[in-house]
């Protein structure tokens, strides 16, 4: 009985393990993108001289330059809000943290009267208020 001895080389390349390494980088770029949360308002704000920052930003408030307000807690994305309405919505997040900061983001093209409708508001509840500026 003659047994023959099969030692044929393969010349092929095994692509299984080269997509697995792609699928998972792809899936790791998805997941980090949407945990960023750029700003979807286009704001022009105004440059400042003095670098400071904030640790801890609880509610955001967001003028364009139409004069429209938006309103986002920490790194949600921000909803349109009225004028009007500001007030309560700010009274209503200070109710859950006392000791909270109020980020403003005012385009710098906005009349003057707007921004200061913000800071009356922080001022009579008390809240902290920080003014956004380019760097």
């Amino acid at each position: 009985m003659a047994l023959k001895r099969r030692n044929k080389v393969e010349a092929t390349f095994a692509m299984s393990s080269m997509t697995d390494l792609i699928f998972l980088l792809l899936l790791f770029f998805v997941m980090v993108s949407t945990m960023s949360s750029p700003n979807d308002i286009k704001i022009n704000l105004p440059q400042a001289r003095a670098k400071s920052t904030t640790k801890q930003v609880v509610a955001k408030v967001s003028i364009d330059n139409l004069g429209n307000y938006y309103v986002a807690l920490g790194r949600q994305k921000p909803m349109p809000i009225m004028a009007e309405d500001l007030e309560a919505y700010l009274c209503t997040i200070q109710q859950q943290d006392s000791a909270m900061y109020v980020a403003l983001h005012a385009d710098q093209d906005i009349p003057y009267r707007d921004i200061v409708n913000v800071l009356d508001i922080a001022n009579e509840h008390k809240m902290k208020i920080v003014l956004a500026t380019k760097k």
